[in-house]
């Protein structure tokens, strides 16, 4: 069951966090960049308000909230109504699947991630950015999730769950990005942007699905 109740009801809550966090927000934006292809038609899985979708150019969005929704629609995505683990499209319609922040909050990561192979292109790729659970970000956000309208109702995973589940889908080809290094409260300006994971709370693994032999 979608966990869409805390995205309906604190609507206001989930857009403050970008305006108060502008630098991690547009940190978490240039390491998602670094990964995403130059062209081909893409789409965002859990689009939320499109604050991912709508900087980095990606048209459409899938969401269960009609509230984000209602707002992505607002910032220029086609927003359709649906979950990751069962995706309104036909096989191979995508050349990139984005999920940002998202997966924490699917019913089957397992799923969602056969979900996404099925409906990209053979060559296409899967691009995932999560905070890491075994960061200090990561950490704090656990130790805290009863205290979050939102994280309450979360499941986190490490980098290496989210590569043993792409690897198991028949992801090939990982490569990672990883950003925001210090706590949350102490970032003042843009993040550095760096090679690989295990420093960085915030993570992005792109994965390809190979072409059909």
């Amino acid at each position: 069951m979608a966990k869409i109740e805390p995205f309906e009801k604190y609507v206001s809550e989930y857009e403050a966090w970008f305006e108060n966090n502008r630098f991690v927000y547009e940190s978490e934006v240039r390491a998602i960049q670094r990964q995403l292809p130059k062209k081909g038609e893409g789409i965002e899985i859990g689009v939320g308000s499109g604050r991912f979708a709508a900087p980095l150019g990606i048209r459409y969005g899938v969401d269960p909230s009609s509230k984000m929704r209602e707002l992505a629609r607002n910032r220029g995505i086609e927003a359709i109504d649906g979950v990751a683990e069962r995706l309104p499209f036909d096989d191979c319609r995508f050349h990139f699947v984005l999920m940002v922040t998202s997966i924490c909050f699917f019913d089957s990561v397992e799923v969602s991630f056969k979900e996404a192979y099925r409906v990209l292109k053979p060559g296409g790729l899967l691009i995932i950015g999560l905070i890491d659970k075994d960061s200090p970000v990561g950490k704090s956000y656990q130790q805290h999730k009863n205290e979050s309208v939102f994280y309450k109702v979360a499941t986190f995973y490490s980098v290496d769950e989210v590569m043993l589940y792409l690897k198991e889908t028949g992801f090939k080809r990982l490569k990672f990005t990883q950003t925001i290094f210090h706590r949350l409260t102490e970032i003042e300006k843009l993040e550095p942007i760096k090679k690989g994971h295990g420093k960085g709370s915030f993570v992005v693994v792109k994965a390809l699905k190979p072409n059909a032999k």
